[in-house]
């Protein structure tokens, strides 16, 4: 999933899961702020998210969506951004707060439909159903449903669908996903078609198919079961041919969702109107119960908490987007009744690591010797506490099928704020030099603020010299992102884009895919384990599941890319005048795509 970006993990956007989670913060029984009953997510809730999803039909597909009770139209919500969205273009989303935005304006050929319970099916957006398989699962097949267009009233045909395929491959495109560019043309994909569709050429017919207005086949040279999933990512919705303008989408894009972008001011703000062009009856996933939303990005996060827990004026009508709750007041939202049961809590899919440069850090005991230093518990207590994470013990959550909750290669359930000793042994061996420099990039966010002091002065502990480097976190994953960076290590969040390993595994440490703005952040590219990707997603998923432990193994314990520090977990504040409010499994915040106000 790429990264989250409140927390600036980059995931993928969307944590496809299954299952219930407890959506919305109860009441404590003391009658006023006290002493707060443990409402924090636990293992068993993001294990209830594991579960595969299910495939919907027409029926499943068609809209309008189901009414969420009590829901009334007219008003604006208000939303706290933590910093400008990283890309509107959706070639280019792939960390969260894109994502989460991208369901208010764009449109892709799948989309998740996620019952009250957390339950989700993968449905037809702007296709009749989820797709048809056919030829042992190597071809899909999808229709078009009638009626659906862009803002400007142009209506959407197979052509839009691919070329907003092809597009892909085209440099400028730099920050998104490549899982179906790479099934379709291989880790080398751009080759085949290296300036996009810009220049009249096309993929062949063989790959990518459009026989009609209607109708678009993918062909692939080997089965794709998860190709529905994969094209309800974020990062595969639809841009218009005509309405592209290469690099100058990405502050510009035309809207096929319900809303669309009525002003935008850089750093400062958006704002979003309806857009009169989206027929409900298209669409069996969204709503359009509000006049709009106004986004801010000028509110630190810190006085986004304050304002909410107040609830005065226009706070009533607002919300955090991708933002949690400032850890220094997580304990006043949640030991106050009133204020806690405006909240959503829920286990997220992501893992924050702190990866490692191998290009720079070479020698893998020293790289050990810093993971034993970390003080994980104090990186947790930065972030919410138990309300923010839990104790890692690998790079894969709990989310995920297969999880092994005893794995702790680093022993950090007996010394979760680190092993000094052990680590100064490490470094001893490698012959490290007491006060060798390293240079740590962090996010200027106030979680990113807190853990690079913690993080400097554990390391300091252990002879290494800390040099931090602030990045704004707009282009935070931009900066890490490029292969030739000038930084040793960074703080990284990944979680599944849906509920297989392979969506960690192979787009963070396959090192056929090291390049820039590609999220193999460590660089890491071992023989064997390019190898057993392979291997694994060749396997239907129960015989590849004995394949990407081995491969997980091998990376945490045999070559150490990126330290496991923390489980991520969600608290988010919202107004008392939002209905709608509730967790939701598949992007991991707030549910966006049922909210209304109560009094408009």
């Amino acid at each position: 999933m790429k990264p989250i970006r409140s927390s600036l993990t980059r995931t993928a956007v969307i944590a496809v899961a299954v299952g219930s989670l407890a959506l919305t913060g109860c009441s404590n029984d003391s009658g006023g702020k006290g002493n707060a009953k443990d409402e924090s997510k636990t293992k068993q809730d993001a294990a209830a998210q594991s579960a595969p999803v299910v495939y919907g039909d027409v029926a499943a597909s068609t809209g309008p969506a189901k009414e969420i009770p009590g829901a009334k139209p007219g008003g604006k919500i208000g939303v706290y951004l933590q910093s400008d969205l990283t890309h509107m273009d959706p070639g280019q989303i792939y960390v969260s707060d894109a994502g989460q935005f991208a369901n208010l304006i764009h449109r892709k050929l799948t989309n998740y439909q996620e019952d009250d319970k957390g339950n989700l099916t993968v449905v037809g957006d702007i296709a009749t159903d989820a797709g048809k398989s056919s030829n042992g699962g190597k071809t899909w097949t999808y229709t078009l449903k009638d009626g659906v267009k862009d803002e400007d009233g142009n209506v959407i045909t197979s052509a839009d669908v691919r070329h907003s395929i092809e597009r892909l491959y085209a440099k400028f495109i730099f920050d998104g996903p490549s899982f179906i560019q790479t099934w379709l043309s291989g880790p080398e994909y751009r080759k085949a078609l290296p300036d996009g569709p810009f220049k009249g050429k096309h993929l062949p017919d063989t790959v990518l198919e459009t026989p009609d207005a209607k109708t678009i086949s993918f062909h692939f040279d080997r089965a794709q079961p998860d190709l529905p999933q994969a094209l309800a990512m974020a990062g595969y919705a639809i841009v218009p041919e005509k309405q592209d303008t290469k690099e100058k989408y990405d502050k510009a894009p035309k809207s096929l969702g319900p809303y669309k972008i009525a002003d935008y001011k850089a750093g400062k703000s958006i704002t979003l109107v309806k857009n009169t062009n989206w027929d409900p009856a298209t669409d069996s996933v969204r709503h359009q119960y509000v006049d709009g939303y106004d986004f801010s990005s000028t509110v630190e996060p810190a006085s986004q908490t304050k304002r909410l827990i107040a609830d005065q004026g226009e706070s009533k009508n607002a919300i955090q987007f991708t933002t949690s709750v400032d850890p220094a007041q997580t304990q006043d939202v949640v030991s106050t009744p009133a204020v806690n049961k405006r909240t959503i809590k829920g286990y997220q899919p992501y893992v924050w690591q702190m990866s490692f440069n191998l290009d720079r850090i070479k020698d893998k005991k020293v790289r050990d010797a810093i993971t034993y230093a970390l003080p994980n518990q104090a990186m947790i207590q930065a972030d919410g506490g138990k309300y923010g994470g839990e104790l890692a013990g690998g790079l894969m959550a709990p989310t995920l099928p297969g999880y092994d909750a005893t794995y702790d290669p680093f022993g950090k359930q007996k010394t979760p704020n680190g092993n000094i000793e052990k680590a100064k042994e490490l470094l001893k061996e490698a012959g490290f030099k007491d006060g060798t420099k390293l240079a740590y990039a962090y996010s200027n966010t106030p979680r990113g603020q807190k853990q690079q002091v913690i993080v400097k002065d554990a390391l300091s502990k252990i002879g290494i010299d800390l040099q931090s480097k602030e990045i704004d976190s707009a282009t935070y994953y931009e900066q890490i992102g490029k292969i030739d960076n000038a930084y040793d290590l960074y703080m990284t969040g990944w979680g599944q884009d849906w509920s297989s390993p392979s969506t960690v595994i192979t787009p963070v440490y396959d090192g056929t895919l090291v390049a820039d703005g590609q999220p193999n952040y460590s660089h890491i590219n071992d023989a064997k384990v390019n190898s057993l990707i392979q291997e694994a997603v060749k396997l239907e998923p129960e015989a590849a599941a004995k394949k990407w432990e081995e491969a997980h193994h091998r990376i945490v314990e045999e070559i150490n890319p990126a330290a496991p520090v923390y489980y991520s977990k969600q608290l988010q504040l919202f107004g008392s005048n939002i209905g709608g409010a509730r967790y939701s499994t598949n992007s991991s915040y707030i549910n966006i795509n049922e909210l209304f106000l109560k009094q408009p």
